[in-house]
């Protein structure tokens, strides 16, 4: 009996047969079989296969009497094959000459029965090298061993990712395992996707499976046979659809008779999986004009939900490659013609299973499409304007709502985040790559070369001119100040085309103020002075610029001289000017600032002096207005003060988790926290995630105002060791603008507000979960999410610190201040607000954030955010498990205040001390305050793992010896000795000079009483 089987389909390959049967003879391993199986041919095949088995007896040839497919073939090949492995080989293929011989090694030292091997891919028939490379790359990509279920769901399973590849003959499997599942399959004739159907029933019934995609000595011809890219007809498209379909069924049938229930969600990633494939054929091989037909005959075999969908996620990609590029479509693009067809079908089944994928699919691909038309209407607008004042951005900012308002992206040809609805300076004729030293400049050289208009202006994403009629408060630099672009915004300072147009009617020129520079910019007199006091800015280079002009335009040196040495100046490039002065204004600038960057040697500046161009501009400006003052131009012009927004981002919208298959898994979490609380943050989130059902999916928040992007980052990239958690930072500042949140009590940070947000953040969730950032999680938070809420606002524990306090009998007012300025009926049912399950879809209906605002700016509440939860919502909260929410003990309060609380409550908490499930370090005793304080050990055992511990035990240190005595110190006496046993263990885990040393000395010279 031979070590390995090779089953060789063969029909109609004259052509290739020969040369894969030579490749098979060439083998260096001489211990095999080649069963090859001659589906009727009508070419040559059978002539060629007879000649190959009469010059080598391990070459078997069986004919069947009639075509009957690829799969049929492989079924009679299985039914004759004797070896103890096998695997398949198409007629149009070929393999290297040690394949055999490295597939024998391989499955004798590592047994298995199936052993995955790789592909030496060959372009056929016109297919390009990159697709090649990219089909060579997807099937022979690492992939993991795997053992009983996992084998079919890490190939089908879409949860698994699907990056197991389903191709039969890239896989040596075990005979006998080859013979039942061929056995168990139909008998019918299976075609185009018999390939996935067979991997199916065959990775269902397989024990065990090894990866061996280094070994690649089967050559695969992609282009040959069924996997050319030839054009088809829409009858042939039919026809691939009912083959398609037939190899779906056939895979239902199996799960269905032999009752593997298991394989549910993999067959159904098949499914749509294949669908997919045969889809893309509709795409890329049907004809234009045969479309229609073809995506009809698909949905008389597949149904119209499928059949919408996968045509819609055509459109979501070919719009989504438009906007990507930031190009348009042409009028007679196919996105359109594939639009048509999608939206023809009507009168699809709601309750189908499949409606809600297509829904999914639908609504993005619209979404894309009404991104990709805004866009070019507002460009169409923009460019229809006589008026154009043009924003110079390189970044995402809010623009006010205007058509004479333009925002140019400024050196994009760097950047993958190109704008959509923006304008670019790296098109058409441009000096884009000069960005970083000609800055804005960059926009109006685009402008000039580029746009067309009867007015030209510029000003900045962050200053914007005041068109209004009203005059600001400015500061010492000359400038207005205020935070967000927004319709408020727009109206103030008149940002609109009306108040615009209406502003500028009539003038020639507009600048910004011309402001004396003895009264601002700290009194410095001249712009020769400011220009010195620029800490980057060269003299050198001022007066360089200076002899140019003077050299180039004798005739300005006058006014050059007047602007230098006077008191008067205008700033930050932003001025509006009519055609013909723009244009003049630009023919005298570019050239010389050409000639100082062709004379001056720029390559030591740092990264501020390189913007030297930019800067000497807008002297420049100044000089070239002044000369034609003085030489009586005639010009008209007005002067408006500057806006400068200090956050011009634009507000960050959360969107719903995309591709999770069942939204019922998903935990919504929801952390706030500053900067400062990152490490704690951190540890909190991680004790959580440690101890999280890895079926559930973790959509965790934190909302911040200041939290910067090294921290982010940093905690981006140590939790994405969780597969199960998206991690999320969304700036509140616009939220919470114009509220008074202060707080009544020093332990208490402003960011306890933030809660109130959730309700409007995350708007497409019902139910939030709200943890604060200095608990410990030890239990799986999934079940606190999955409270039953009913009617309720939320869910909490009781605060067993309130409830204390009501009992104690001296001096206690908390009984009065529950009732008197809290109002609350039932006192004893107070709540601790560290850990909420909140309805959010409850709350909205209720109250508004703007409502929950001014509630917590009452300055009568002690406990702020918590009393205001707890006045609106008494009576309508669901009382949670002591163990979810088990507050610590600071300063000896479980027996100095808890200890009060009536006795089924206090009795119920000091069980819940036993079996915590989050612990919460309420109060002014932290662990990193008090690295001995009450659970502090369970604290460490998750915080010494994050990549913050180092700044927490920094924060020990600095609580038990204040930063000003410390600082005292001139010298450290040593923590350890260099003699030390001590030094030993110390110095692999802590090398000198690394914060985690520096920490540890610290903690040490304090232990030791030294330092």
């Amino acid at each position: 009996m031979p070590k390995i089987s090779i089953i060789v389909a063969a029909y109609n390959v004259e052509a290739y047969l020969a040369d894969c049967l030579a490749s098979i003879s060439a083998q260096t391993f001489p211990d095999f079989e080649a069963i090859v199986v001659d589906d009727a041919s009508t070419d040559a095949t059978a002539q060629i296969l007879e000649a190959a088995a009469d010059k080598d007896q391990r070459i078997v040839a069986v004919t069947h009497e009639s075509n009957q497919g690829l799969h049929l073939v492989r079924k009679t090949g299985v039914e004759h094959a004797s070896g103890d492995y096998a695997f398949f080989l198409d007629g149009d293929d070929a393999i290297a000459p040690d394949f055999c011989k490295e597939l024998a090694s391989e499955i004798a030292g590592h047994p298995a029965d199936i052993l995955h091997f790789g592909l030496d891919v060959v372009g056929s028939n016109g297919i390009l090298e990159s697709e090649c490379q990219a089909f060579e790359a997807f099937n022979n990509a690492p992939t993991d061993d795997a053992a009983g279920e996992d084998i079919l769901r890490n190939i089908f399973d879409p949860e698994r990712g699907q990056q197991v590849d389903w191709r039969v003959t890239q896989r040596l499997m075990r005979t006998e395992l080859l013979k039942s599942a061929f056995g168990a399959m139909t008998g019918e004739r299976l075609e185009r996707a018999e390939d996935g159907y067979e991997c199916f029933v065959i990775s269902a019934l397989a024990s065990s499976y090894r990866s061996f995609k280094q070994c690649r000595g089967y050559i695969y011809h992609y282009g040959r046979g069924v996997t050319g890219t030839n054009e088809i007809s829409s009858d042939t498209y039919a026809r691939f659809c009912a083959q398609f379909k037939a190899c779906l069924d056939a895979a239902g049938d199996f799960t269905q008779q032999h009752g593997l229930a298991w394989t549910r969600e993999s067959l159904l990633g098949f499914e749509h999986k294949a669908i997919e494939l045969l889809a893309n054929d509709w795409n890329v091989r049907v004809p234009d004009a045969e479309k229609p037909a073809a995506a009809k005959a698909m949905a008389e075999v597949f149904g119209l939900e499928i059949t919408a969908r996968e045509i819609y996620r055509f459109v979501r990609d070919r719009t989504y490659a438009y906007i990507d590029a930031c190009r348009f479509p042409q009028d007679d693009d196919a996105l359109f013609a594939m639009l048509d067809i999608a939206r023809s079908f009507t009168d699809l089944d709601q309750r189908s299973s499949d409606f809600g994928r297509y829904e999914a699919m639908r609504d993005k691909a619209e979404e894309h499409v009404v991104q990709l038309q805004s866009a070019h209407e507002r460009l169409s607008a923009n460019e229809r304007q006589s008026t154009r004042i043009f924003v110079t951005s390189h970044k995402r900012a809010d623009m006010p709502a205007s058509d004479i308002l333009q925002m140019v992206q400024v050196g994009p040809g760097n950047t993958t985040d190109r704008f959509l609805d923006a304008f670019h300076d790296d098109t058409g004729d441009n000096i884009s790559a000069k960005n970083p030293m000609y800055c804005e400049l960059t926009t109006q050289y685009w402008a000039w070369k580029n746009a067309k208009a009867d007015y030209y202006g510029f000003c900045h994403y962050r200053r914007y001119f005041d068109f209004s009629d009203v005059e600001h408060e400015e500061n010492p630099y000359g400038e207005i100040m205020d935070d967000y672009i927004d319709a408020e915004a727009t109206a103030k300072y008149g940002l609109d085309d009306d108040a615009i147009a209406k502003s500028i009617a009539g003038y020639d020129v507009v600048t910004t103020g011309i402001k004396d520079l003895r009264g601002i910019i700290n009194g410095l007199g001249t712009p020769k002075a400011v220009w010195a006091a620029a800490p980057y800015l060269l003299n050198r280079d001022l007066r360089h610029v200076y002899d140019i002009l003077c050299a180039m335009h004798p005739d300005y040196a006058k006014d050059a001289n007047d602007f230098l040495d006077g008191h008067y100046s205008c700033f930050c490039n932003m001025f509006i000017m009519k055609k013909d002065i723009f244009f003049d204004y630009c023919a005298w600038l570019f050239p010389i600032l050409e000639e100082f960057e062709r004379t001056t040697d720029m390559s030591r500046y740092s990264k501020e002096a390189l913007r030297t161009p930019g800067h000497l501009s807008e002297r420049l400006l100044n000089i070239y207005l002044m000369h034609h003052k003085r030489i009586g131009s005639g010009w008209k012009t007005k002067e408006l003060q500057c806006v400068h927004f200090t956050n011009p981002e634009p507000e960050h919208v959360l969107e719903p988790l995309q591709g999770v298959k069942d939204p019922s898994t998903i935990i919504p979490v929801v952390f706030a926290a500053d900067n400062n609380y990152v490490p704690m943050l951190t540890t909190t989130i991680y004790s959580a995630m440690k101890n999280a059902d890895p079926k559930r999916r973790y959509d965790v928040t934190v909302l911040q105002k200041d939290i910067d992007g090294q921290n982010q980052q940093t905690m981006r990239e140590f939790f994405s060791r969780f597969s199960n958690m998206n991690l999320r930072f969304v700036n509140v500042d616009r939220k919470i603008a114009g509220y008074d949140l202060s707080t009544n009590n020093q332990h208490i940070s402003n960011e306890t507000y933030y809660r109130f947000l959730i309700q409007e953040i995350l708007p497409f969730y019902s139910k939030v979960l709200y943890l604060d950032s200095d608990i410990i999680v030890t239990g799986d938070i999934a079940a606190l999410y999955d409270t039953e809420l009913g009617d309720n606002l939320l869910a909490a524990c009781r605060d067993i610190d309130y409830l204390g306090n009501l009992n104690i009998k001296i001096d206690n007012k908390r009984i009065a201040y529950s009732k008197d300025i809290l109002g609350m009926r039932n006192p004893y049912d107070y709540f601790q607000a560290g850990v909420l399950v909140l309805n959010t879809a409850a709350m909205r209906s209720h109250y508004s954030i703007g409502q929950w605002l001014e509630y917590a700016s009452n300055p009568d509440f002690i406990y702020n955010d918590q009393d205001v939860l707890n006045v609106h919502c008494e009576g309508k909260v669901t009382f949670l498990d002591w163990n979810w929410d088990v507050i610590h003990d600071c300063d000896g309060r479980v027996a100095k205040v808890f200890s009060f609380a009536p006795n089924d409550i206090y009795d119920a908490y000091m069980r819940s001390r036993q079996d915590p499930k989050i612990i919460h370090y309420a109060g002014f005793i932290k662990p990193w305050v008090d690295p001995t304080c009450d659970f502090a050990s369970v604290y460490w055992d998750y915080a010494r793992d994050t990549p913050f511990y180092e700044r927490l035990i920094k924060r020990v240190a600095e609580s038990i010896v204040p930063n000003a005595m410390r600082l005292k110190a001139k010298k450290h006496q040593p923590a350890l000795n260099d003699s030390n046993p001590l030094r030993r263990v110390i110095d692999p885990i802590a090398p000198l000079g690394s914060k985690r040393r520096e920490a540890m000395k610290a903690a040490g010279r304090l232990v030791r009483g030294r330092k």
